[in-house]
């Protein structure tokens, strides 16, 4: 897999994200021989709206992550915990599910000398992990694993964990349950080279929804600092 990745995709600077390599497909490399025998799909080797508006919004505002530990939920190439890493944050972790995902992401993070730790479990019926905040890059285009993903949101938001989610409003993402806090124009899977779409950047929000004022990075201190002293968040297997 890693050899594949290394020799037959272009490293190329994200789109709007240029401080992050990312091994990404071309038309000449043959994805169907990398994953055919596994069945898998290469979303890992596209950089996503969601993701690249997360990764751009983490740079802009470093505080949000700087020396706190967090989750890159659903990783695919790792974009967005190396947009953290960068950042400053103390402890970077990313869960994929997909084994040839971990392998594209331990190269990405390698090349941007960003240190990630990767997870092939999928977290989502597990307790809330041991971090200060999540991160969540484009994980509503099914609605299944949209219930499943707001499911496990929301043990993390009562858990006291800050939630950053960022998506260009697909089909199945619970808006109810989001405050818009940044907006970014950006490239997107499946859509005409050079195009661009409309990502937001969302706080997850406890249920029954509640608005909050302020753009978001405040809270992630307070709500920290009170899950801290309560001990209240659980160990996910990371």
């Amino acid at each position: 897999m890693a050899h594949f990745i290394r020799t037959q995709m272009h490293l190329v600077p994200a789109p709007v994200v240029p401080e992050v390599l990312l091994f990404t497909t071309h038309q000449g490399a043959s994805l169907s021989s990398l994953v055919g025998s596994t069945g898998g799909s290469p979303y890992w080797a596209f950089p996503w709206a969601g993701g690249l508006a997360l990764a751009r919004h983490i740079l802009d505002r470093p505080e949000l992550v700087a020396g706190r530990s967090v989750l890159d939920l659903g990783a695919g190439s790792g974009l967005v915990a190396v947009a953290a890493a960068k950042a400053g944050a103390r402890a970077v972790s990313a869960a994929d599910t997909d084994p040839i995902a971990l392998s594209a992401l331990k190269l990405n993070a390698a090349i941007n000398n960003a240190e990630v730790t990767p997870i092939g479990d999928d977290l989502l019926d597990s307790p809330p992990p041991e971090v200060d905040a999540v991160l969540v890059g484009d994980l509503f285009y099914a609605r299944r694993l949209a219930r499943r993903v707001t499911a496990y949101l929301d043990r993390c938001v009562n858990a006291g964990i800050e939630v950053l989610v960022g998506d260009p409003r697909r089909a199945h993402l619970p808006l109810a349950r989001l405050r818009l806090i940044a907006e970014h124009d950006v490239p997107d899977v499946g859509e005409a080279k050079d195009a661009l779409k409309r990502a937001g950047v969302f706080a997850f929000l406890p249920y029954p929804a509640q608005s909050v004022g302020g753009s978001g990075g405040g809270s992630l201190r307070a709500r920290s600092s009170h899950r801290r002293k309560s001990g209240s968040a659980s160990t996910a297997s990371m």
